[in-house]
């Protein structure tokens, strides 16, 4: 079994997973900062950009995932927003799919799991993916068997990227295992069979 951290607009590598193999999400489990967790990668006109949800007393010792609440305090949704359209506004299906995408950066929750799980529940569907994501709200015990991509450093992974083109690929190299949004937006829902089933385990 693979066993997932909750992930804000989650990477190529985590949806490759939650399709091929078996998963679960595991939402009992401690915040960790600077992760996956609260942030993602895209790419701009600059290279790689890190996008970061902010939340409240993020450097509270032992806050439970399922407790992390978002801190609108700052605009980062405003910012994240204008990020992704500089980004991405000439990519192949933006028009396609922005409207979808649009309300996570207008609505708010107030916990970060609701928020991911919604997100990423989403970016699923956008996907036309057909997958049973599991989840647990108690904390997952690992065993020799699983492989464990909760912790920051991802040991284990022998995950490889299969490549596709992507906005900025006349200027710069491919970028690998960037969200799951820049996969979408670049090849739309042929996503599944031409990169996100061929990429290696």
């Amino acid at each position: 079994m693979v066993i997932l951290p909750s992930a804000y607009m989650p990477s190529v590598e985590y949806v490759a997973r939650l399709l091929r193999e078996e998963c679960v999400i595991d939402l009992g489990e401690n915040y960790v900062k600077r992760s996956e967790r609260n942030r993602a990668s895209i790419l701009s006109a600059n290279g790689v950009m890190a996008l970061t949800v902010h939340v409240e007393n993020a450097n509270r010792p032992r806050q439970r995932m399922r407790d992390v609440r978002i801190d609108y305090s700052k605009r980062w949704q405003h910012q994240h927003w204008v990020s992704i359209l500089s980004a991405y506004k000439s990519s192949p299906y933006f028009d396609h799919f922005a409207a979808d995408i649009e309300p996570f950066y207008r609505r708010e929750w107030r916990y970060l799991v609701d928020y991911n799980m919604e997100y990423t529940s989403t970016l699923l569907r956008l996907l036309g993916a057909k997958c049973e994501v599991r989840t647990s709200e108690q904390y997952v015990v690992a065993t020799e068997e699983d492989l464990d991509l909760r912790p920051k450093t991802k040991e284990g992974s022998t995950f490889v990227a299969q490549p596709y083109f992507q906005v900025f690929s006349d200027r710069m190299p491919f970028a690998e295992n960037l969200s799951v949004l820049d996969l979408l937006l670049c090849e739309g829902v042929d996503a599944i069979d031409s990169v996100l089933m061929r990429c290696q385990l």
